[in-house]
């Protein structure tokens, strides 16, 4: 128990430190420090002025790392994301120049603008924590999150994300529109100037590193396991459904719930953990037919029904073998 109430502790530093700039967005807070803590990378996707490039930077700016921006556009080539090779004339030989992409937390904006070559770069770096240039490969720094953003209304001059690339990101998520009192509090907090700027690191990558190494004692009972497998299969034979969730997705789902449940201050999952995580861990990991593609949200109205049909564990299953 005492591992869960460290890592809380160390998600309500954070928590607080990013309300000081973001407004009214607790639960994707909270979804953002899930996928650091479990080691995943998460894909911001709304419309232009909704906070996801703040969002990322203030997260960022949280934790005493290093933190490294690439701004995606369609001349990016891959050496300027992972580094290259150069002759250094003074020395008679080949130096690396390191890229942006070894630091602890990138942001990586409008990361559907850039090429599918460039794009491609980021596959290694986001499942093997990895980058091989020239033969060479190169391990990256712990922690290593990789926030992505991408708007999902404007399509031209944008390249769409392939299946295998979403399927690296353990979240995706939408931020939406503020409430008017969610509204009015933004224009009074950056009436005289962005909060963001006089934002402080709260946390250390020990801690992170730490956390990460805690998350995984939450005890999961062979009734959960069954429960979020059943989810998965599901995906797999619904009509609407072309392609379901794969293992990865499946492993994806379980670590996030661990880590949700020992936000929540429990040492076990619930249904109720995975039932908040299903959506932003499973919507973008399913492939709708064609038929089903048309209409808005469709992935989550899709989840949102087949989570319905599964049954539920009772109570006492959930501890069914935890000893506390």
């Amino acid at each position: 128990m005492t591992e869960v109430v460290k890592l809380q502790e160390i998600a309500q530093k954070v928590k607080e430190n990013v309300g000081k700039v973001i407004i009214g967005k607790d639960d994707i807070i909270d979804q953002l420090f899930v996928a650091l803590i479990s080691s995943g990378h998460v894909l911001l996707e709304d419309v232009p002025g909704t906070g996801k490039t703040l969002l990322a930077k203030s997260m960022a700016k949280s934790v005493d790392s290093s933190f490294k921006r690439i701004q995606f556009t369609p001349d990016l080539l891959p050496t300027d994301v992972s580094g290259i090779n150069f002759y250094n004339q003074k020395r008679g030989e080949f130096e690396f120049r390191h890229g942006p992409i070894f630091a602890n937390m990138i942001l990586a904006d409008e990361i559907n603008r850039a090429t599918p070559r460039t794009q491609s770069v980021l596959l290694e770096c986001m499942e093997e924590r990895q980058v091989t240039i020239d033969g060479v490969t190169r391990q990256l720094d712990r922690p290593f999150m990789v926030i992505a953003t991408q708007n999902p209304v404007e399509n031209q001059g944008t390249f769409p994300l392939p299946e295998a690339q979403l399927d690296r990101f353990l979240l995706k998520i939408n931020l939406g529109y503020p409430t008017t009192e969610e509204g009015i509090e933004i224009l009074k907090r950056f009436k005289e100037r962005n909060p963001i700027e006089d934002l402080q690191p709260v946390v250390t990558v020990e801690e992170i590193i730490l956390a990460q190494n805690m998350y995984s004692t939450v005890f999961v009972s062979d009734e959960m396991f069954s429960y979020m497998l059943s989810i998965i299969e599901k995906t797999r034979s619904h009509p609407l459904v072309k392609l379901g969730v794969s293992p990865r997705g499946s492993q994806a789902l379980l670590k996030a719930v661990q880590v949700y449940a020992a936000l929540q201050g429990r040492s076990y999952v619930t249904p109720d953990d995975v039932k908040s995580m299903v959506k932003p861990v499973l919507s973008h990991r399913i492939l709708l037919s064609q038929s089903a593609r048309t209409r808005e949200n469709q992935s989550d109205i899709v989840l949102n029904k087949i989570v319905e049909e599964i049954t539920v564990p009772t109570e006492d299953q959930l501890v069914k073998g935890f000893e506390r």
